[in-house]
């Protein structure tokens, strides 16, 4: 069992202020002296920066679609240690889902697997005496959802405060703030800019969640948000542990220090662009890990072997990507001398021969253009070949979100085939490149295989036990590469697929369980 305070901080829809709010909750902690962490539901590693950046520690996220809904209260229990309270963004409205599954992957179905009180925020601006039908619908519509105190934010004026606050006292519901039109300032970085300002600690981005503590300090009573988040009770199991993880995936031992390589991993000094576990399951794994810059250094990190770029990163820093010469000279060497580099999202254009005109890496005989209609969503995905990341056959979900499109959309050898869609990627030497982001939680063994490629035969053959390698002597097999490209079969579309440019989030077919 663990003991953590916790809340979730969600609204009837996107749109009435909530992560705001949620990033002024943790500011205002952050500024008592409170330890607190943050978490978003979902896979937007934008929140989840902010949220971060105003905890004083990283953000993290909470997606049941990508890990798995039995890993989410171990992996909240984990990103939680250390801290006094916890602040969980619901994403979208409490009972809504990117899937249209809420009872899998809503932010209703992770506050009831946290067992975590919600804390409504209502923008009530056009609203009077019947946000009390509202807040009574919300509070009855699921049993396993305990809702425990709403926001009002862009309350119009005194009198119509009091009025509001009369409706929600008739159905016994407690008022934990209001905050006036106004209070809570627009004050994030634009979201095309994506994790960036947070990665690079812009003063843009510490003085927003600086005035957002201030706002919802001067307009919530912390003392009653923290006194409904002390009281949710014990979570019972333990807490996920990247090593443990890795243990149970893979049942093999860490790199031993001797071979421990360096590998690089695309962020900044303010967050990753990547999921927060990445960094701990390839450090788990026996990997050195060192942040190396896109948009701003001009080398890879001394002895680096490897190179992994996220998801978080966003298209609109194309030109910065493409002006970085002498860096993309350096990935291109790296592909070239057979060392891996899993890249995401805008990590497969960057690779390519050019991006909107602009020169990249060029390692794939590929060029990306960026079109206008933005493709979102959940993809279960089946790997067509052995990779650094993935045996061949391996299924897994991911997640995407981008505008550019590649040309041709995949290689010879695809990273990655989907029912309904065509073949997506590139799989060329120790190279994986997809537009697909992956949270690897959910598939801990590819920090492994990671490590591995990074390995020489001969580190690799080093750390078979000497039943292993006698196995492979008289088999007269000799030691390879664990990430050697073995292509299977790829299984075609229908005739009719229409291709990725149609698909939307809603026309998103949801995947089975």
């Amino acid at each position: 069992m663990s003991a953590h305070s916790r809340l979730v901080v969600s609204a009837p829809s996107s749109g009435h202020g909530k992560t705001a709010i949620a990033v002024g909750l943790l500011a205002a902690c952050s500024a008592r002296g409170v330890p607190a962490t943050g978490f978003k539901v979902g896979p937007d590693h934008t929140d989840a920066a902010y949220l971060g950046l105003a905890a004083g520690r990283p953000g993290r996220n909470l997606d049941p679609r990508l890990v798995g809904a039995q890993r989410i209260a171990p992996l909240f229990a984990h990103g939680a240690a250390g801290s006094q309270i916890s602040v969980i963004e619901g994403a979208m409205g409490l009972f809504d889902s990117l899937t249209g599954q809420p009872e899998i992957d809503g932010t209703a179905a992770v506050a009831a697997a946290l067992r975590a009180p919600v804390v409504l925020v209502v923008d009530v601006a056009a609203m009077g005496h019947s946000l009390a039908a509202l807040v009574h619908g919300f509070r009855m519509f699921d049993e396993m959802v305990h809702l425990g105190g709403v926001i009002l934010n862009r309350v119009a004026s005194p009198r119509h405060e009091e009025m509001l606050r009369t409706a929600l006292d008739d159905i016994g519901m407690p008022v934990l703030g209001a905050l006036r039109r106004g209070d809570l300032p627009a004050v994030l970085p634009g979201r095309a800019q994506g994790p960036v300002p947070v990665a690079h600690r812009s003063v843009e981005a510490v003085r927003a969640v600086r005035r957002l503590g201030e706002a919802v300090a001067g307009a919530i009573d912390l003392d009653r948000v923290m006194a409904l988040a002390e009281a949710a009770p014990p979570l019972p199991g333990q807490a996920w542990s990247p090593a443990d993880a890795l243990a149970e995936a893979t049942g093999e031992p860490p790199v031993p220090p001797e071979h421990r390589p360096v590998i690089a991993l695309a962020g900044g000094p303010g967050a990753p662009y990547t999921y927060v576990e990445t960094v701990e399951l390839l450090t788990a794994a026996g990997a050195e890990v060192a942040i190396v810059d896109p948009l701003r250094d001009e080398t890879l990190p001394a002895g680096a072997r490897g190179l992994m770029i996220g998801a978080a990163l966003p298209e609109g820093y194309a030109e910065e990507l493409s002006a970085n010469r002498r860096l993309c000279a350096a990935v291109a060497q790296l592909a070239h001398d057979h060392l891996p580099i899993i890249a995401e999202g805008v990590g497969l254009p960057w690779l390519t021969r050019d991006f909107d005109g602009r020169p990249m890496c060029g390692i794939l005989d590929a060029s990306a253009q960026t079109s206008g209609q933005t493709i979102a969503g959940y993809r279960e995905a089946t790997a067509p070949a052995t990779s650094p990341l993935a045996p061949a056959g391996a299924r897994i979900t991911g997640y995407k979100q981008h505008r550019a499109i590649v040309t041709p959309r995949s290689g010879s050898v695809p990273a990655w085939t989907w029912a309904g869609g065509n073949p997506e990627g590139f799989v060329w030497r120790q190279v994986h490149a997809s537009q697909l982001g992956l949270h690897w939680a959910g598939a801990p063994e590819i920090a492994r295989r990671l490590v591995a490629a990074m390995l020489s035969p001969a580190e690799q053959a080093a750390m078979l036990s000497p039943g292993q390698q006698a196995a492979m002597q008289s088999s007269g097999q000799q030691t390879a590469m664990l990430s050697q490209v073995q292509p299977a079969a790829v299984v075609p579309p229908p005739d009719d697929d229409p291709g990725e440019q149609t698909l939307s989030l809603s026309g998103l077919t949801p995947p089975t369980t």
